[in-house]
């Protein structure tokens, strides 16, 4: 509907007019369990009581709530005809006085899209459980509220629920009457409340902290599943995590944690990583392993949720006032859930996976045509929802390493401080933080803001050595570069590494300056004199956010010897250097697969190496010439199966070796042996098929036709649970058949029966890169279908359609072309939908160019 897109304007109009004293929110779930009567959506009851004041007595507003129905609205006492004053999405609000009370009975919709109050229902043993997930404006679908970030007030829930249930919400709660009621809550935004309810498993523990003047804080914490994954839950390794990420927060921000309770619960189809309700934290229950996994796993669920605990402070205590400054809180909790890893949890190693993975993700975004400045533009709603990307988070994060680097950790942290306690529980703008950090510093922070914050793009950095007549260095300089359409050049904080191999063999760093890289070259006057390097490393220690490019030399260093670097972030520095010039078309994708298969295997780094896998993938899939892509699928399974009989048995390396072989496995003698792993006539010293594993070995044998709906069947059997379901639908999509296709494309495109889970295991399963013929057909109607798809769906569903579904396996400049026409067609499409394709063209376009680099390396 029309008013589901909040506009800025209408919010800050709100805002200006309006300001809420309190919500107390009454819903009634017992509907979740049971027969569902009606062709209509499954409801429940939601009575809302809003206090709020009005600036200008007599003047009109509106409240927000999509829901099927409202059976009664009144405000100030006096009942308004629901048929006149709701459209569906909004309750116009007339007459308002200096002193209000709204009260909304309503039925809401329970969701199936991971959007409002999400019901999921166990195959395994038929149980209910129901979450909600609001951010950044679905509390609407949950009861009657103003849906803006800057509008605070305290929440006081209540929640009908049946009787063997548990209920949690962001304030302790108890049961009396049969009716679950919460502390109130502090003043927070409405899209951080929350409520999760369902026979979850439960398992509690304590935090304990006496602060320096005595005064002892003890915050209880909690932590949940479903009852089928009880089995697997490691609850004590999430609990230590969670204690060392509250002792490193309380030691560095000098604010006690100020939420009461800490819950985390981990649940079913949830479309994001993670949520910071503030008490009552929720994650996709993934990140509960019910297999074999590597560190890199572990490392990356620790992350997460030190990245939501840092939104305690950053984006709960302290919210930003529209999304324009989403990174206020996302950039600082991506760059502190890094800091704390490694300054608190056995993950050490952390800011490796930061330069390796997090940057990966940054580099690519800020270069497609919808790349835009660390504090966007954001119109409205749908902007904001396509604003959680790579520019936010990483990027964000990226230069707040820059930043501490260049204000020194002490200013930056007591910069923070400062903020907490200056804006506690209220709405900041880009200037509150940088003032802080302005007096903590004695930077020109607008200067540094304009270069970093306000501008898009990420910068090229090269070295350039001149020897002079002795072989040593003569003059060492670093030469910036920037894209056309983003021309900004920026200071940066590097170090620069010399590196050169020892007796032994090894390459190792034996020079390194900092220097200030500013305007487009830059002398680097301390390595005047100092012997000619074979590798010279721009960004050594990953200080600043740009693209490290090489000299002549050091490129041939490397392809001769990447594997020899013995220091880890150097590598990891240089690998994605190096995926990032097979990216820009400058490294051809079959050398850059060369270099995987000479060196990966002597990664030691767990998370490295499995990013290694996923760009080598990816290289051979989009970027490789179409000619030889069947030498490159060859060529990397005889090497993962090599890699993989040479790992350590049990060894997490050859767990990942294992994943990666069955990724590239296409030959017959390949899949037999993946067959053989399933039927356990074949084995592998040391790994151990355990369920997780089955699935991924059995997916290949399913792609290319040597497993059918009979063995998916099977192997559903053995694994009737939640997890085998989704995976099971996954492989079914995946089967080689056209009309298989075409059911998957219906039950996605024409029905909205699947939930957001089996949407994306759908899709997942339908894009297969050896099935580009059979998915030929799908490019026209990708394009005939989106802006209905857009228009019918939530948003989640439309943005994993219009993604998912893109035909980038039909690489050609027809599709390019394609692409183009659509957009010439559609210029008054949504602004979020042409965002989502324009996206989608440029990594076709990339994909091309990269194509012709590597077909000219024949």
């Amino acid at each position: 509907m029309p008013g589901e897109n909040l506009s800025r304007d209408e919010a800050r109009e709100r805002a200006a007019l309006l300001s809420v004293d309190g919500y107390d929110v009454s819903l009634d779930v017992r509907s979740a369990v049971g027969d569902h009567a009606g062709d209509g959506p499954r409801t429940f009851r939601s009575v809302t009581t809003v206090r709020f004041r009005c600036a200008e007595p007599g003047a009109s507003s509106f409240a927000d709530l999509i829901a099927p129905s409202v059976t009664a609205v009144s405000l100030n006492g006096r009942d308004l005809d629901p048929s006149e004053v709701f459209d569906g999405s909004r309750i116009l609000l007339e007459d308002l006085a200096a002193e209000n009370e709204l009260v909304v009975d309503a039925r809401c919709a329970y969701s199936r899209t991971g959007e409002g109050l999400h019901r999921f229902v166990d195959p395994e043993d038929g149980e209910v459980y129901l979450y909600t997930q609001y951010e950044p404006a679905d509390a609407r679908r949950v009861f009657a509220n103003f849906e803006q970030p800057d509008l605070k007030a305290p929440f006081r829930f209540e929640v009908r629920a049946p009787e063997e249930w548990t209920v949690w919400s962001n304030g302790t709660g108890e049961r009396a009457d049969g009716v679950w009621r919460f502390a109130e809550t502090k003043p927070i935004s409405t899209y951080i409340t929350c409520v999760v309810a369902g026979p979850y498993h439960y398992v509690t523990d304590s935090y304990v902290r006496t602060f320096e003047d005595g005064t002892r804080l003890e915050i209880p914490l909690g932590a949940m599943c479903r009852k089928g994954l009880a089995p697997h839950f490691d609850a004590d390794d999430v609990f230590l995590v969670t204690k060392q990420g509250l002792d490193f927060f309380h030691d560095h921000f000098d604010y006690p944690y100020p939420f009461g309770k800490y819950d985390q619960a981990f649940v079913p189809e949830y479309n994001l990583g993670a949520m910071e309700n503030p008490g009552l934290v929720t994650f996709r229950e993934e990140y509960i392993f019910r297999g074999k996994v590597t560190r890199a796993s572990y490392e990356a669920r620790a992350n997460v949720i030190l990245h939501e605990m840092a939104h305690m402070w950053f984006g709960d205590l302290v919210t930003m006032e529209w999304w324009d400054d989403l990174w206020l809180k996302e950039s600082f909790a991506d760059f502190m859930g890094s800091f704390s890893l490694v300054g608190a949890t056995r993950f050490t190693d952390g800011w490796i996976t930061f330069a390796n993975r997090r940057k990966a993700w940054a580099y690519r975004a800020d270069q497609l045509p919808s790349t835009h400045p660390i504090t966007a533009d954001i119109r409205d709603l749908q902007d904001a929802k396509l604003n959680f990307d790579g520019i936010t988070y990483a990027k964000g994060a990226s230069v707040l390493k820059q930043l501490v680097a260049y204000v020194g950790q002490d200013a930056f942290l007591e910069g923070a401080r400062r903020y907490f306690k200056r804006h506690a529980y209220g709405n900041t703008r880009l200037g509150d933080l940088l003032s802080v950090l302005q007096e903590t510093s004695g930077r020109d922070m607008a200067a540094w803001s304009r270069s970093w914050l306000q501008t898009a793009g990420v910068n090229a950095l090269t070295p350039q050595v001149l020897l002079a007549p002795d072989g040593r260095i003569g003059e060492l300089a670093v030469v910036q570069e920037a894209a056309e359409s983003h021309p900004e050049l920026r200071p940066h904080r590097v170090a620069v590494g010399l590196y050169r191999r020892t007796a032994r063999g090894a390459l190792e760093r034996y020079a390194r300056a900092e220097a200030d890289v500013d305007g487009p070259r830059t002398v680097v006057t301390e390595l005047a004199g100092a012997e000619a390097p074979e590798l010279v490393l721009v960004n050594d220690d990953d200080l600043t956010y740009c693209k490290i490019r090489f000299d002549v030399t050091s490129l041939e260093t490397l392809k001769a010897g990447l594997g020899d670097l013995t220091d880890p972030l150097a590598r990891a520095l240089c690998w994605s250097a190096l995926w990032n010039m097979t990216r820009d078309a400058l490294l051809p994708a079959r050398d850059f697969i060369g270099l995987v298969l000479r060196f990966a295997g002597r990664e030691s780094d767990i998370g490295v190496l499995q990013m290694l896998h996923a760009w080598a993938n990816s290289a051979l899939v989009h970027y490789a010439a179409p000619a030889w892509r069947a030498d490159g699928e060859r060529l990397l399974a005889e090497g993962a199966l090599r890699e993989l009989r040479a790992a350590g048995p049990g060894s997490e390396h050859q767990l990942a070796w294992a994943r990666f072989f069955a990724s590239t496995a296409s030959r017959d003698t390949d899949l037999e042996l993946l067959q053989g792993l399933l039927a356990g006539t074949e084995k592998v010293d040391g790994l151990e098929v355990d369920q997780e594993l089955r699935w991924v070995l059995l997916e290949p044998l399913v792609v290319h036709g040597h497993a059918d709906e009979k063995a998916l069947q099977a192997e559903l059997a053995r694994d009737d649970t939640a997890s085998g379901k989704r995976h099971q639908v996954r492989c079914l999509a995946a089967r080689p058949s056209a009309a298989v296709k075409a059911q998957a494309w219906a039950r996605v495109v024409e029905s909205d029966s699947l939930s957001n889970a089996l949407v994306e295991a759908t899709i997942t399963g339908f894009a297969q890169p050896s099935q580009r013929e059979l998915l030929a057909p799908y490019a026209e109607k990708y394009f005939a279908v989106i802006e209905r798809v857009w228009a019918e769906r939530s948003i989640q569903i439309g943005m994993d359609v219009v993604r998912g579904l893109f035909p980038s396996l039909q690489d050609s400049p027809g599709t390019l072309a394609a692409t183009d026409a659509w957009l010439a067609a559609h210029e008054d499409a949504p602004p979020a939908l042409r965002r989502l394709v324009l996206e989608a063209r440029d990594d076709l376009a990339r994909a091309l160019r990269g194509q012709e680099c590597d077909a000219a390396a024949e």
